[in-house]
């Protein structure tokens, strides 16, 4: 998996329900050459492919969803932030 580093991404790790879906990852941008991006995540950083967001007007700081490479969607920090909340708390509940 291409955050297998992330342990929302460790299928095993996550409850149930979550298995039969497919999850986005907010992202940081951390600096942009074309359409290919630094972005980063609890202390992750992976290239991220900003061609299906070439119509937006991106820039370094701003955050993204992050779905098997490609940046799919921008959002605001207290949209990342929110996500963030709701994958450590789905991860905590898994793991009582």
């Amino acid at each position: 998996m291409y955050f297998n580093n992330l342990k929302v991404y460790a299928l095993h790790s996550l409850p149930w329900i979550l298995k039969l879906m497919c999850l986005g990852i907010p992202m940081q941008i951390k600096s942009i050459n074309g359409f290919t991006a630094v972005c980063e995540a609890k202390g992750i950083n992976r290239d991220v492919s900003l061609f299906m967001m070439q119509d937006d007007n991106l820039a370094i700081d701003d955050f993204v969803v992050v779905h098997v490479g490609y940046a799919i969607q921008k959002i605001s920090q207290q949209e990342a932030q929110t996500a963030w909340e709701l994958y450590d708390q789905m991860l905590a509940a898994d793991n009582i």
